[in-house]
This record gives C-alpha cells, structure tokens and sequence, in this order.
C-alpha cells in the first residue's frame, strides 16, 4: 500500500469517526419518529439524531408515541422537562439529566427508576407503572410527587421538606412519616396498608383520602384547612374531625364497621351532607363515646339479708372497675356490703355502671341524702322498713313545718312542698315506730 492510499484511508476514517461522534444513537424507530415530527431530526429514520440538534433543548414532550426503548436521552443534556408518559418504557436512565426538574413518566411499564442523580427535581409523576422501589431522599426539592398503581412497599419523604403534592395510592405501603413536610396541602394514600397516619405536623393539608387502609385511629383536629377528607373502609374506632371547619367539610368516613361515634365540631351542626347520611352519634369529645355502649343499670340496693344478682342484658358483672377484679353472675348472692360493676364493651369503645349494695343489721335504713334531679337515681327520700316496725314518717323543714307525712312503704318524698321544688338544704324527719317509740334525725337534699 503506496503512501497515497494510507492517507486516504486515514482521512475516511477520521471523517466517518468525527461524523459518528456528532449524531446520537437513537434505536427506537418511534423515539426517532418523534424527533422527527418535533423537527430535532430531518429522517429519513437511520436510529441517529444530530446531537448539535438536541443538546440544547430545555422541554421535550413526546408522550403515547409506542416509545420501548429512551436509548440516546443520554445528549439531552439541557433538559429541565421531560414528558414521556403513556409509553411502552421498562426502564429509563436520566443519570445524565443534571438539569432536570420536570419528569413525567407515567402509564409505562417501568420497573426501576434512578433519580438519585436529579437533584434538580421538583416534580416527579411516575404513577401506572410496576415500580418496587423508589428512592427520592436526595430530591430534597421536590414538590409534587406522584407515583400512584405501583408495587412500592417502601417510601421515605422525611427529605423532602417543600412538598405540596403527595400521591401514593395503589401501593404496598404500611406506614409513611410525614412529620418533615409541613406545606404538604393534597396528600392520597388510599388502597395501602397504613395502619398508623400522623397529620399533627400538615397544618396546610386541605385534601385528604386515606381510605382502603387499615387505620384504626384518625385525628384531624390540627388540619383546619381539610376540606375533602375520604377516610372510608378502615378499621377505625376513632375518628377526631373537630378542625373548627366541618361546616364547610366534604367528609366519607362509611364502611367503618366498628366505629360507634365521630368527634366533631358541633354535634348539633347538620352532617346529613356527610357519607355516611344516617350516622348520628355525633360527639363534641372522645370521652362522650362510651354513652353509645349499652350497659344496663341497676339502683342501690339496701337489705338486711343477702341480695341476689339479677340478669342483664348488656354487660357483666365484676367486683371492681373496667372489668377488673372478680366477675360475678346473675344469680349470684351477695353477703356483704360493696359497690358492683356491670361493664360492657364494643370493639371500639366501653361502657360502665355501677350500684351499691349495703348489707345492714338494722330493721330499718334512713338515708342521709337524696338528690331529685330525676336521674334515676336518688330522686326521692324514704325509709326502707326490713320488719315493719313503722307506722308513719314526717318530714319537716328547720323552722318545724311539716312538709309531707307518708307511711314507709309509700313512695317516699320528692323534695316539693305545694308544687314547688325546695332548695338545697338539710331537713328533719320524725319516725314514729309501731312500739311507740320516735325517731329524729335529718338528712340533705341536694339537688
């Protein structure tokens, strides 16, 4: 080989290397098509594009263009957004995307997605793909994040301080720290497996669906900007939506099936907008709950033998509160003076009612007060005659006037002299036994 063709042959070389070195390999004939249609490559299609064409481009938009394969995304190195949804991609590398802020790859069908190298990003929207994992502790600006009907099992947010926009719905997650993002104002999460969700630290949040988990607590109390609150199909035994806003509130909280009251702002306010629209058991505190329990009750009881316990219908008996202590039963005999429980409970709340039985010696019990409040209990003052040994009661104000006379198997005194309810104050009695003999004494009306 003369000396002539060796410098020819070198010159074509260099030409051809120099000519390769300024096009992009670009294999997906419909990534190629769209350049094309874009005007970033003039075809016909040769899977190469001028890198001097698209090196320079800030927005690219190629979106449901049968794109399989992003090979040659590599040279858009000035990109800031890049919209890339409704194709065919499994993977896509933007390692090289430095600028980056924009990336919306949604309705693909990825499995792995690296936006470790993105530190620009301030929205990320890569929902309707088949994503395990997705690990965004270094987009520290990121402020919309979507990435809803994936199979993510894992999310760490506590990086992302300037989020606003939080979808994570459709995915694997059983719990989610959001105590680092305070302007978060839309955050959905539903069809996971929270069974935990802390709101105390999003006083911005004005829209929240968390339904389809597994909660079993929910307090919204420190969100008064929620407005769209779906809570629905949880395990929920408490629910707080007492924000100060529930008037202007879109609410579902149905499908709770053990949930027996909502804490609210007023519980006399018009909820019937609300799902579900026959629930009623609406309360102003937590504590109010246990009124929704059944629990039955008894009055006191006095006695000079044994009392034996009757049935119930709702709760049990024990011999202290909160079902502690011994349980008892109806038909069992009490022999000595204590206090007795009946306790009930849901699975969500508990009730409790309480009586005293007082075993005495005496033919006779005199009670030392009475409160006519018509309770139920205590509304009226007798005297409780064990062997008959009364004949008749008086009953007389401090100055001497008599205010009832009634015998001791009467009903007793309701604390009205002529139709009027007397003040609080202490009264006497004159008990007049079948022996002759008087008793004197006195005791309180309190009302």
């Amino acid at each position: 080989m003369n000396i002539k063709t060796l410098i020819t042959l070198t010159l074509t070389t260099l030409t051809c290397f120099v000519s390769a070195s300024q096009d992009t390999f670009v294999p997906d004939d419909n990534f190629e098509q769209a350049l094309i249609d874009l005007g970033y490559d003039s075809g016909p299609l040769n899977d190469f594009v001028p890198t001097a064409n698209i090196s320079g481009i800030t927005n690219l938009d190629i979106p449901n263009a049968n794109i399989s394969d992003l090979t040659g995304i590599e040279d858009f190195t000035s990109l800031t957004q890049l919209d890339c949804s409704g194709n065919l991609l499994t993977s896509i590398d933007v390692s090289a995307l430095s600028s980056l802020k924009i990336l919306w790859c949604f309705s693909n069908q990825l499995i792995h997605l690296d936006v470790s190298q993105n530190t620009q990003l301030i929205s990320l929207v890569c929902n309707n793909n088949f994503l395990s994992n997705l690990d965004v502790t270094t987009n520290i600006n990121l402020t919309v994040l979507v990435f809803k009907n994936n199979t993510i099992s894992v999310i760490d947010v506590t990086k992302n301080t300037s989020l606003i926009r939080l979808e994570c719905g459709n995915n694997l997650i059983p719990n989610i720290n959001l105590t680092k993002s305070p302007d978060l104002s839309i955050f959905t999460c539903e069809n996971n497996q929270l069974s935990t969700l802390d709101l105390r630290y999003n006083t911005n949040l004005n829209t929240l669906n968390c339904s389809f988990n597994q909660l079993s607590e929910l307090d919204i109390s420190n969100n008064p900007g929620l407005l769209t609150i779906d809570c629905s199909n949880n395990n929920l035994c408490k629910l707080n939506l007492k924000n100060g806003n529930n008037l202007n509130a879109d609410v579902n909280f149905g499908f709770n099936l053990n949930l027996n009251c909502v804490v609210v702002d007023s519980p006399t306010e018009n909820h019937t907008g609300w799902n579900p629209t026959n629930f009623s058991n609406y309360v102003s505190s937590q504590n109010d709950c246990s009124n929704f329990v059944n629990v039955d009750t008894l009055a006191n009881v006095v006695t000079n033998s044994s009392y034996t316990l009757p049935a119930i219908t709702y709760g049990n008996y024990y011999t202290e509160s909160e079902a502690n202590g011994m349980p008892l039963f109806s038909g069992d005999r009490i022999t000595s003076s204590q206090t007795i429980y009946i306790y009930n409970e849901s699975l969500c709340a508990s009730n409790e009612s309480h009586f005293y039985v007082l075993i005495t010696d005496e033919d006779y019990y005199i009670p030392k007060y009475f409160t006519p409040n018509n309770d139920g209990n205590h509304d009226v003052w007798n005297v409780q005659d064990f062997t008959n040994a009364i004949k008749d009661i008086r009953v007389f104000d401090r100055y001497g006037k008599l205010l009832k006379s009634f015998a001791s198997h009467s009903e007793g005194w309701n604390g009205m002299y002529r139709g009027r309810l007397l003040e609080n104050d202490d009264y006497w009695y004159a008990i007049t036994l079948n022996s002759g003999g008087i008793l004197k004494g006195h005791f309180t009306l309190k009302r």
